[in-house]
């Protein structure tokens, strides 16, 4: 819960050191932020961009509660070993952060959707859940967290280089080629961008430099609910109307073989 984490936050308007009170997180200063009943906080200052909705995080609790990527949140969980403080930006539902919890680590889930955090301040005792924009100041405090994930998410390089304590570690997720084939193909979903990899280099490489690198492929067998989870879940679900989503989906067969690829990278703050 919050009480866990609270140390390792700041204020998001001034920077300063915050403290729990009852129903709100404050700093000395009077900046004030609400602790919702679900357990989560709202640091955002200002309206923040697009933000996962109700449906895609039912979605994506129904899909990844079901197992189908327990393998990616394995091995992320063994990248985390040894870590005390683990933060995921860009948690969504916390699902891999609260694998990657083991003994008495403590972990930030970090979203823009206050939706995706209403289940993530629940996914795990010790997880702290703070609405923020990644595009902004993050509210956690300089060399604070030793393993910082970032899966299927966007990233902020000096933001993560500096909440990262010297010798941590950043931990990001992409999708890899072919991923979700053939859904792809045959529902018309967007697919991975070839320069994906040389993107992720121009954004971190200012600031990072990569020290692993592995992927990760799970063979999956989807009947029709799970096929609209899994597209639902994503960004194709803002360019794919629910009513063509099921027409199409109704024509695949009713267990369908999709390859599920990741591309893991692992970096290291150079400044």
């Amino acid at each position: 819960m919050l009480a866990d984490v609270i140390d390792h936050l700041v204020c998001p308007a001034c920077r300063t050191a915050i403290h729990l009170t009852e129903g709100s997180v404050r700093c000395a200063r009077g900046h004030s932020f609400d602790v919702a009943r679900q357990g989560y906080v709202n640091m955002l200052t200002r309206p923040a961009g697009t933000a996962d909705t109700p449906a895609m995080v039912a979605a994506r609790a129904r899909f990844l509660e079901a197992g189908h990527y327990a393998p990616l949140a394995r091995r992320l969980a063994r990248m985390c070993e040894g870590a005390a403080v683990v933060a995921d930006a860009g948690a969504g539902t916390g699902y891999y952060l609260a694998a990657a919890l083991d003994q008495d680590a403590v972990g930030i889930a970090i979203d823009v959707s206050k939706h995706a955090l209403k289940r993530a301040a629940r996914a795990h005792p010790r997880i702290g859940a703070v609405v923020a924009d990644v595009w902004r100041p993050i509210p956690v405090g300089d060399a604070r967290v030793d393993v910082l994930l970032n899966v299927f998410a966007p990233r902020n390089a000096e933001e993560f280089a500096r909440m990262l304590r010297p010798g941590g570690s950043l931990v990001v997720v992409t999708p890899g080629p072919g991923h979700l084939s053939p859904l792809v193909e045959r529902l018309g979903l967007l697919s991975v961008d070839e320069d994906k990899d040389r993107r992720l280099e121009d954004t971190l490489g200012g600031r990072f430099a990569r020290i692993g690198e592995e992927t990760e492929e799970i063979a999956l067998s989807l009947g029709h609910d799970e096929v609209e989870a899994v597209v639902g879940m994503g960004p194709s679900a803002w360019h794919t109307r629910p009513e063509e989503l099921a027409a199409k989906t109704a024509a695949l067969p009713g267990s369908m073989p999709v390859t599920a690829s990741f591309h893991i990278t692992r970096w290291a703050a150079t400044t």
